[in-house]
């Protein structure tokens, strides 16, 4: 049974469609206005949430793109994508697949919000800065370790990177990738050459078109 995804173009989401073309899985993708919540009442039936992704395998259903990034790589990669649990960088793997969404992401949306978002009168310019600085403080402790190494862990690409990768994929949608370190931009680079990465693009704007669905970027959706 093919999988679907439900994706808005470069939202969180992207992360499973860019694990998908890493594998090389066949997918349905059904791309959608965002936000989908008050754009498309009938996706409510898909995901009662209203949230970006939904993704379904089979009986499966999953709404959180870090964790569909672990399933695909456990279930489609193990050992590759994946990190076995008998591997030293198990820990580092888990700890940096969550990081890129729960610590990297979380701040961004706060600023895309506040800064962007919501109505005019109801946007806060200092909250907006606030969490510009918590995302780019969290960000500097990559640095480091990106120094010494391609990728974050088990000396290869795994979807921890593509977890990391999205949020700074985000950060240059809203023009915070001039304030990247060195070692992080050149990673950042590195994984903007990938092929997958470049197939998920390809594929978003594709379907997008096909579907009759803006190709404009979730960061720079205005909220009117």
């Amino acid at each position: 049974m093919t999988m679907t995804l439900h994706h808005c173009i470069n939202a969180r989401s992207f992360r499973v469609l860019w694990m998908l073309e890493e594998l090389g899985l066949p997918y349905e993708l059904k791309v959608l206005p965002f936000p989908p919540r008050s754009r498309d009442e009938q996706y409510l039936a898909v995901n009662p949430l209203g949230t970006i992704p939904a993704f379904l395998d089979g009986d499966v259903w999953m709404s959180e793109s870090a964790a569909i990034c672990q399933y695909l790589a456990a279930r489609h990669s193990p050992r590759v994508l994946d990190v076995g649990v008998d591997e030293a960088d198990f820990g580092a793997y888990l700890n940096f697949l969550h990081f890129g969404e729960a610590t990297l992401t979380f701040p961004q949306t706060l600023v895309l919000r506040y800064g962007r978002f919501e109505p005019p009168e109801r946007r806060l310019a200092q909250a907006a800065e606030d969490y510009t600085r918590w995302f780019l403080s969290r960000l500097r402790t990559l640095e480091p370790r990106l120094e010494t190494r391609d990728f974050l862990c088990a000396r290869r690409f795994t979807a921890a990177d593509v977890s990391v990768g999205y949020a700074l994929m985000l950060a240059t949608d809203i023009r915070l990738h001039d304030r990247f370190k060195p070692a992080t931009l050149a990673y950042w680079q590195r994984l903007q050459a990938r092929p997958g990465f470049q197939r998920a693009l390809t594929a978003q704007t594709q379907a997008a078109r096909a579907q009759g669905v803006s190709t404009e970027s979730v960061a720079r959706w205005d909220g009117r």
